[in-house]
């Protein structure tokens, strides 16, 4: 009889597992789905590295935006390093440079603890924010990481402040971290160890990348060491990077649900200060259950076995206060933090979830409602075939957001714009791209093209007349083409090129087209979409034809660009706000165009756009124009009525 009772269990725990795991793909995803968001962040890095290989600093996306969330409570972490430096372990590995073009930097270790380092500088140096952060210590000179991070911190903006190694700000409610760091082309002789161990995961060839790769290092040192002003922390940012992608995608929705557990019971209402655990914390003991090979089933129905497996190795270092870095075990990244006190009462804590058993789960908000769905009815059919758990118009809208927020190259010249699209002509052809990366590759391309044909025109603005027409010829093609290759509201950049160039009546027949487009029941404008009239209308169609007839976005503008005269003003208070990029819906813009342009060709009809924008502005509850942006769009209703003389509502 006890054995039955146990295999009930089992089932039941199963059962819910499997429900779970159908929850945890609908909040982050499929594997094709995150497969995708990975796919489309790595060909923008991609396209960045080869154009600014030579420029002065490398940018890397990092944290768990890479490695494929998109949670509420996830911020944006980005690594920062000069190009023209390199850190070495050992003067043996300087031949590789030549010192002529780069500076090298040695690790001192000797006096640090496990994972940390001081840096000598082996050669002046030319960057004036590396040599301001030099002190002299063993009668050598070597770079502060206090000192450094200083430096960084009184070079951000206002609203930008430290945080760790990091600069933190927000874009809206988007909150990042950039960490400023210096390069390391080779592995760390401390982490050697972690080599020999990889004996069944990750596979030999990502254990070869990972090395080969070498590390970081960020601006801050251990808080109980010697030289803590002045250490530098190892990061192996891009190493687990490559180990969450090795992940198959039960491992990966296990790391999730750790980290909602962490999120929503653990840390939830604390202070700052007071969150002992973290993020970094979840991830490496999923890094060491699956490396030590305890769970040989990795499958949905072993979701909640795979967590309460990582959930007891988390109380038994809590307990023992130590938790080895995944890559330098000796560094114990508990020792300045769980202590004491505050350990004891976290492993109660801790302790009273474990004697609660698998149910306390129902204590995490973003996954109860699966679990209750399976208590109730125990014994309702769970489909865990990813491929009926998304729909084509879910995963379409997810894949267009993904490309609409990771399309974000700066240029600010035409010498820029033309090496970006010299890469892209090299790349568009490899059989190694995706599916996502053509897709993304294609939409970077369009507003290459947009952006290069409006700095064309500035770049021309003085010049001749005969040079004059060829740039307007060249930047008119390359604007018709891009709002082919892009989404519908592509083409309000040709209605405001035409404005601008004062071909008014051209404009018009632009905005009537796009009205009619924008009008259509199936639209997808800012991932709002009738998901059933979408796919009877483009279903099945290629994302490139879908993008062209049914999908929609607010409108970009960066602060560097002249677009029409009418919006300099608004660009300028954006960039005294160091906003470099100005959003303005595009119902909004479009009756903008309507307004400005009937003023030259038919005064009758101003008012009926002036109408038309300003019922917009005044009734719309969050349909077309985002709360974000309703202070633009009034903004340009005032502006509007100013230029039809109605002076008084506008100052309104």
């Amino acid at each position: 009889m006890e054995s039955i009772g146990t295999s009930q269990i089992k089932k039941a725990i199963h059962h819910i597992s499997e429900s779970v795991f159908v929850g945890l793909c609908r909040k982050v995803g499929t594997s094709q789905m995150v497969a995708m968001k990975r796919d489309v962040v790595d060909i923008l890095e991609m396209v960045e590295y080869y154009v600014k290989t030579s420029d002065y600093y490398i940018v890397m996306l990092s944290g768990s935006c890479r490695e494929g969330f998109r949670l509420k409570e996830s911020d944006i972490d980005s690594m920062f390093w000069p190009n023209n430096y390199r850190v070495i372990w050992d003067l043996s590995q300087s031949h590789y440079y030549n010192t002529q073009r780069q500076t090298l930097i040695l690790c001192d270790c000797s006096d640090s603890p496990p994972g940390f380092t001081l840096l000598y500088l082996l050669s002046p140096s030319i960057n004036r924010g590396i040599l301001e952060a030099c002190i002299r210590m063993k009668n050598s000179c070597y770079i502060s990481s206090s000192k450094y991070r200083q430096k960084i911190c009184s070079l951000s903006s206002s609203n930008e402040t430290e945080h760790g190694p990091c600069v933190s700000g927000a874009y809206g409610t988007l909150e990042y971290d950039n960490a400023h760091c210096l390069s390391c082309d080779f592995w760390p002789p401390s982490a050697s160890s972690w080599i020999e161990r990889c004996h069944s995961w990750p596979q030999p060839h990502i254990v070869d990348d990972i090395v080969n790769n070498g590390c970081h290092f960020v601006a801050i040192g251990h808080k109980l060491g010697r030289h803590e002003d002045h250490e530098w922390r190892i990061s192996f940012s891009l190493a687990e990077q490559k180990l969450v992608y090795a992940m198959n995608h039960c491992q990966f929705l296990t790391y999730c649900l750790l980290k909602l557990f962490l999120t929503e019971i653990i840390n939830n209402g604390l202070d700052e200060d007071d969150k002992l655990l973290c993020s970094y914390h979840m991830k490496t003991v999923v890094f060491w259950v699956i490396q030590q090979n305890t769970l040989p089933h990795w499958r949905p129905l072993n979701l909640l076995g795979c967590f309460w497996v990582c959930f007891k190795l988390v109380l038994k270092w809590v307990y023992e206060g130590v938790c080895p870095n995944f890559f330098i075990p000796d560094n114990n990244m508990f020792l300045s933090k769980i202590h004491g006190y505050k350990q004891r009462q976290l492993f109660m804590r801790l302790y009273g979830l474990y004697e609660k058993g698998l149910a306390f789960l129902l204590q995490i908000p973003s996954i109860r409602s699966y679990i209750i769905n399976v208590l109730h009815n125990p014994k309702v059919s769970i489909c865990t075939d990813e491929h009926t758990l998304i729909s084509e118009a879910e995963f379409d809208e997810t894949l267009y957001n993904e490309i609409h927020c990771f399309d974000v190259l700066y240029k600010s010249d035409i010498q820029t714009c033309m090496r970006y699209l010299h890469t892209i002509e090299q790349m568009i052809g490899s059989p190694l791209l995706t599916q996502y990366q053509v897709i993304m590759l294609q939409i970077l391309t369009a507003s290459l093209l947009k952006d290069t044909a409006l700095i064309l025109r500035m770049e021309t603005f003085t010049c001749k007349n005969k040079l004059k027409y060829r740039a307007d010829k060249i930047s008119c093609h390359m604007l018709k083409v891009a709002a082919k290759f892009g989404f519908i509201t592509d083409m309000l950049f040709i209605a405001m090129y035409y404005f601008e160039t004062r071909r008014y009546r051209d404009a018009l027949s632009i905005t009537e087209m796009i009205k009619g487009k924008l009008a259509q029941p199936y639209l997808m404008y800012e991932s709002k979409v009738d998901t059933k009239m979408y796919t009877e209308a483009v279903g099945g169609q290629s994302w490139c034809t879908k993008m062209r007839k049914a999908v929609a976005w607010d409108i970009r503008l960066y602060s560097g660009i002249h677009y029409i005269s009418e919006l300099v003003s608004e660009q300028q208070s954006a960039l005294r706000k160091k906003k470099t990029i100005l959003y303005i819906p595009s119902f909004i813009l479009l009756y903008m165009l309507e307004v400005l342009c009937y003023r030259h060709v038919d005064t009758m009809r101003v008012q009926t756009a002036l109408d038309d924008l300003q019922t917009l502005v005044h009734y719309d509850q969050g349909q077309l124009i985002d709360l974000r942006h309703r202070d633009i769009s009034w903004q340009i209703l005032g502006i509007c009525q100013q230029l039809t003389g109605n002076h008084q509502t506008a100052l309104y």
